[in-house]
This record gives C-alpha cells, sequence and structure tokens, in this order.
C-alpha cells in the first residue's frame, strides 16, 4: 500500500478532525491532505518525479509532515535530514543523497546557503517559514499550485523513504525503506480512521528518526490528531498534554525522565495520558519502575526496531507492565525483572539470536538479534558491501546482542560492537549497567571494555551520581559498586573500575556514545594496592 493512500483515506472519513496541532495552527485531514497535494503539484513543476530525492531539514512542524505525502505523491523519496547536524554533515548527506529539493527550516536558512560551495550536485533549496534571497518561499508555492490529487504508481517495494543513520562510527548511511516497509505494520497493527473514535496523539520524537515518523504514519492513517512539538522540553510537553487533553505519546527514556525529574512534573495535570509507548534506547529498569508507579493510570508499552526494519519488530505490551501489589512477591520479582525486557516479537516477525557463525544459541546465551519479515529495510543506498554484511539469506543482523529467556521475552545486552570479552569470557554491558543503576547512589551508567595485556579486556563502568544521593568520596563509592555488582552478577562481570562523571554523552535519541567513552576513559585498569 502506498503511505500517501494513508492520508488520502483518513481525509475521506474523518475530513474536518484535525490532523494537525502545531504552534497555535490547526490543519484538518481535509486541509493536510489539500497542502499536500499543492506541494506535489510544486515539485512535480519542479522537476520531482519518480525516483528522485526530496529532502527537508527542520524541526518537527507541519511542513515535514505535508513533504513526506507529498513526495510519495509523486512517486519520489522523502529524505529527512538530521536537523541537529553541523555543515559538513549536511554537506555530505546532500552529496550522498543528491537531492533535487531541500525544504529548509528558518533557523537553517543561512548555515545551507553556505554550504553550496561543498555541493556536487544542484540542488534547489525552499525556504520554509518566510522568504530567504531568491529561494522559493514554501507557502507562496502552495498557493501557486493545483489542489488536485494525484495519482501515484509506485509499488509496495519501491523505495519512498531514505533514512540516514546516527552515524556514531564513521559517515551515516542512508537506509532505503520501501511503501511495504511502513504499510506492514501499520495495516497489521493499527485500527483505520473511525468517525466515532477520536484520539490526539503528542509527536516529539524528531521526524528524521524512524520512531517519529511511524508515529505520523500510524497516527494518520489511525484518523489520531497530531500535537506536534518542536523539539522536546518537558514544561512544553505539560503545558500541551493538559491543553489539548493528549491520549497518546511515544517518548524515549532520556525523555521520559527529565519530565519525571521536572519540578513542575507533580503539578501537572497529565490525566488524559492513556498509553505511552518508549522505544529508541535501552530503558533503565528504574526509570520504568518509576513511571508505572507515578502514571498509575496509563498504559505503558515498550516497542523495539531500528532503522533498517522500518518500524516495531518486538514488542512489551502494556499487561506485561501490570503488576498488582496483591501479587505474591516470586511472581512481582518475575515481572519486574521482564520490564527490563524487549517483549516478543510481533506475529508477523521472525527473531532469532545467533553466535558469530550464525547459529542459534541456547536459551539465556548471548548472542546477536537476527531478524526477517515483510518490513525489512531494501538497503544501504549506495553500500552494497555494507548490505551484503547486514542482509545475509533474508535476515537482517541488527547488530544488537540480546538473549531468550525460558519464557520467549527477549532482553538486550547492547551493541554487537561494545561486547566485552574478558579472560575468554562475553559480557553484555547492559546487564551489568542495569545493575548499577538500581543502585541507590546512581543515576546513569555506561560500561565499557578496556585494554589488558592479561585479559584482553577489562570491564569499567561510567557512572553519573543521582542528586541528592548521601555524598561519600569517589573511591569508597567506588568500592561499595563494585562489591554491590559482585554479589547480583558473576564475578568476572563485576566493574574492576568505576569512573564518576557529570553526564553521559548521548545522540538525540538518547542512546549512549560508548566509542566518545572508550576514547575518553579507555586508560589501563591500574591494580589496587
Amino acid at each position: 500500500m502506498n503511505i500517501a493512500e494513508f492520508l488520502t483515506i483518513t481525509s475521506a472519513i474523518v475530513p474536518d478532525r484535525d490532523a494537525i496541532i502545531f504552534e497555535g495552527k490547526r490543519f484538518s485531514f481535509q486541509a493536510l491532505n489539500e497542502r499536500s497535494n499543492r506541494l506535489a503539484n510544486a515539485l512535480a513543476a519542479m522537476g520531482v518525479g519518480k525516483g528522485d530525492r526530496v529532502a527537508t531539514i527542520q524541526v518537527n512542524a507541519n511542513e515535514v509532515v505535508e513533504a513526506a505525502f507529498a513526495t510519495a505523491k509523486v512517486d519520489a523519496v522523502f529524505v529527512p535530514l538530521n536537523f541537529r547536524g553541523r555543515a559538513e554533515e549536511f554537506a555530505f548527506m546532500i552529496n550522498d543523497a543528491e537531492p533535487k529539493v531541500v525544504l529548509v527550516g528558518k533557523r537553517y536558512h543561512q548555515l545551507l546557503d553556505g554550504v553550496r560551495s561543498s555541493l556536487t550536485v544542484p540542488v534547489k533549496f525552499i525556504a520554509l517559514e518566510g522568504a530567504y534571497k531568491d529561494w522559493p518561499e514554501y507557502e507562496s508555492l502552495l498557493a501557486k499550485a493545483s489542489p488536485d490529487d494525484l495519482f501515484p504508481s509506485a509499488t509496495d517495494e519501491d523505495t519512498v523513504v531514505l533514512m540516514f543513520t546516527a552515524g556514531t562510527t564513521g559517515t551515516p548511511k542512508g537506509v532505503m525503506l520501501t511503501h511495504n516497509s511502513f504499510s506492514s505494520y501499520i495495516l497489521n497493527n493499527v485500527e483505520p480512521a473511525d468517525p466515532e473514535v477520536e484520539e490526539k496523539n503528542i509527536l516529539t520524537v524528531p521526524l528524521y528518526h524512524i520512531a517519529g515518523l511511524q508515529a505520523v504514519m500510524a497516527g494518520i492513517y489511525g484518523g489520531r490528531t497530531l500535537v506536534v512539538q518542536r523539539q522536546f522540553d518537558a514544561e512544553d510537553w505539560m503545558n500541551l498534554v493538559k491543553a489539548e487533553k493528549v491520549d497518546r505519546a511515544m517518548m524515549v527514556p532520556t525523555m521520559l525522565k527529565q519530565l519525571m525529574d521536572s519540578p513542575k512534573f507533580n503539578s501537572a495535570d497529565l490525566q488524559s495520558l492513556k498509553v505511552i509507548t518508549y522505544g529508541a534506547a535501552p530503558m533503565p529498569l528504574e526509570v520504568i519502575k518509576r513511571a508505572i508507579r507515578v502514571f498509575p493510570t496509563t498504559r505503558f508499552i515498550n516497542a523495539f526496531g531500528q532503522t533498517e526494519t522500518a518500524s516495531t519488530i518486538t514488542m512489551l505490551p502494556p499487561d506485561a507492565h501490570d503488576i498488582p501489589a496483591t501479587l505474591p512477591p516470586e511472581e512481582q520479582e518475575r515481572r519486574f525483572k521482564r520490564l527490563a525486557s524487549i517483549g516478543k516479537p510481533l506475529p508477523d516477525v521472525e527473531i532469532r539470536i545467533v553466535d558469530e557463525d550464525g547459529k542459534d544459541v541456547l536459551e539465556g546465551v548471548t548472542g546477536e538479534i537476527v531478524a526477517r519479515g515483510p518490513r525489512l529495510m531494501k538497503g544501504y543506498w549506495k553500500r552494497e558491501e555494507a548490505t551484503k554484511e547486514t542482509l545475509r539469506n533474508g535476515w537482517l543482523y541488527t547488530g544488537d546482542l540480546g538473549y531468550r529467556d525460558d519464557e520467549g521475552y527477549i532482553f538486550l545486552g547492547g551493541r554487537s560492537k561494545d561486547f566485552i570479552k574478558r579472560g575468554g569470557e562475553m559480557i553484555a554491558p547492559e546487564e551489568v549497567e542495569q545493575t548499577l543503576m538500581s543502585h541507590p547512589a546512581i543515576d546513569e551508567a555506561a560500561i565499557i571494555g578496556v585494554p589488558d595485556v592479561d585479559w584482553g579486556e577489562r570491564v569499567r563502568a561510567i557512572v553519573v551520581r543521582k542528586p541528592g544521593a548521601v555524598k561519600i568520596s569517589d573511591e569508597k563509592l567506588e568500592a561499595e559498586l563494585i562489591e554491590y555488582c559482585r554479589q547480583r552478577l558473576s564475578s568476572y562481570k563485576k566493574p574492576e573500575s568505576v569512573v564518576f562523571t557529570d553526564e553521559l554523552p548521548r545522540n538525540p535519541m538518547g542512546k549512549v556514545l560508548k566509542r566518545e567513552l572508550r576514547l575518553k576513559f579507555s586508560q589501563p585498569v591500574l591494580a589496587k594496592a
């Protein structure tokens, strides 16, 4: 199913319902469809056609949503670029994707104007949020263009989105996603628009990330009103939820933690929230346990996927987050442990956990998570070797480590490149990190391996103290944390050194940048006197 149909179908079912609410502006589904048609016709007049790329550099805004659907309507490929990029990164991605047109937000006008000399391809820039020099201005283009529907001819297997990975190591890779990459998930997991059912979904995750774009596609097809936040701000988020009586939210773990840590959280009116979906980065067990406690009437869903899978492939559903106090202590403990998992595969997805030779590992043994199903990426843009390495015999090698317990729940163990090999023993950082974050003095933790002549690697913890925790010396707390882990984990997994820092480096989606930690803290572990 062509993703453009998500909008055209819903605009026919609930034409007058608000589709987007953004900074005082409201657009009905009918208006959103018409604006997308106008942009599509304007793009076509610029020579954009089948297979051409249309990029955006803009924070979350109605224009980005309009561009996604307009691009599909002309059988082109939507390329949402990370608006947090620097000039050289924008130049690289534009030269790599070779878009015919780039829609540019106001705060990026001068920056993009400055990279023109670095571009190896001819590009037309369209100015968003007002005029800039001689660039075509977005609203003027729409006003002059036809509102007539277009009829795209792309098939399910044609590429419709080119989304760059974060690029924490090396240059970003463009992931080619097809119409089927999105529709296979949405048609099987989202109820279509219903005139009798109204929901509002606050959109905070950036649209250059797969979680944000998936939320848009699901929301539009489901007839949900999207309350769009330009960029996440905890206080603004709470005000929007209250003012618009928002029903659903998608958050990454760092957003949820910032929200609960806000001094205004306890006085906020968030009673309308029925569902919070979280994902995109590992969820610390202590954070989700706290969230369940402070949002007693809200259901939680952990959705796991990655750019290369286009959307969710495993899920921990709401009922798995229900832990009544009336349960026996051992059952409560079992369910609390399950909260650290990413749940089970969705019905149309196959998941295996394999060793370095691609053979299935035993239950409870950590290996690489590989997936097969209808919504995998088509491949990496212009990267044949990288595609062959990641897609093997129909299976996507995710690069994520994990293990499966005796009930079929999958637990993450970090990225394969972050796996620590100590004296022949394999250590998954995620397990040690979760243990450290359960200590009352620790707010955040990251585990890295540091080179060692005798053991190959040793385990080092980089931790952030919890605000308000009892103050003790670094040396004393280090010893306490090492012993704390020793009592709860196999001895070889415990940290052999602890480094204290004010904050952990993270990408915009909250994932800790282990590469930066290794560069900064990889000095050898010194023997204790």
